[in-house]
């Protein structure tokens, strides 16, 4: 076959993202039937999302930093706690989100249930955690998964897989399964109190429903509806 050919088929079996749509028929969503504070009314879309929508890891948020500079990244991470003083992550310290986080704490998470037809976005601002918080949360990991916030260097350059793995290793023999493994001094937590949360609810036609709540002065919230 001639590169050219192999070219061509290439090209006519490759999806044209123009042409993929779905055609969204869900019920909407109404001023009316919010909750009082956009965290009640998370729970509430967290608790369908995790048992009728039947999601694979619903907790899985995408989180965008942007640096001193202004340059924006973005990764997913996973929601640990949440409550009215915030959305909790946890995180290597020297990791390029906390890093971001440190210059500027200003912070968007967005939830993309897209099963569902539904997306949140939190935009607020990232504080650390404090260190029993972290030390709480530490405890309920995993043993594999507390050893891995030792062996990675999280955002770093590394010469291979290999290093990583004995790194690992060599944890593993230290703190055997059944033992107490310490918290890394550069691991932990980060809360992030919304300024405004945005429920998204897709329609017919792409008018979908946009519910916005704004956090006010006094600490109440006010909604208002988005344009889609």
């Amino acid at each position: 076959m001639r590169q050219d050919d192999h070219v061509k088929d290439a090209d006519a079996v490759s999806p044209d993202p123009a042409s993929m749509r779905q055609h969204y028929r869900a019920e909407g969503l109404a001023e009316a039937d919010l909750a009082a504070s956009p965290v009640e009314q998370f729970a509430r879309w967290f608790q369908q999302a995790a048992t009728e929508g039947r999601l694979f890891e619903p907790n899985a948020m995408v989180v965008s930093t942007a640096d001193a500079e202004g340059r924006v990244s973005s990764r997913t991470v996973l929601l640990k706690h949440f409550d009215e003083q915030g959305f909790v992550f946890y995180t290597n310290y020297g990791s390029r989100k906390a890093r971001d986080l440190a210059e500027n704490p200003q912070v968007a998470l967005l939830f993309p249930w897209h099963p569902m037809a539904r997306q949140v976005i939190v935009t607020g601002v990232a504080r650390r955690t404090g260190r029993d918080e972290t030390a709480a949360y530490f405890r309920t990991r995993p043993h594999g998964s507390q050893l891995g916030a030792w062996a990675s260097e999280q955002s770093s350059v590394i010469a291979d897989r290999a290093g990583l793995d004995a790194s690992y290793a060599e944890l593993a023999a230290r703190y055997p399964e059944g033992g107490q493994v310490p918290v890394p001094p550069h691991w932990g937590g980060f809360r992030v109190a919304p300024r405004t949360v945005e429920f998204w609810q897709g329609r017919e036609n792409r008018l979908h429903d946009r519910l916005r709540y704004v956090a006010e002065a006094d600490g109440s919230w006010r909604v208002e509806r988005l344009s889609p």
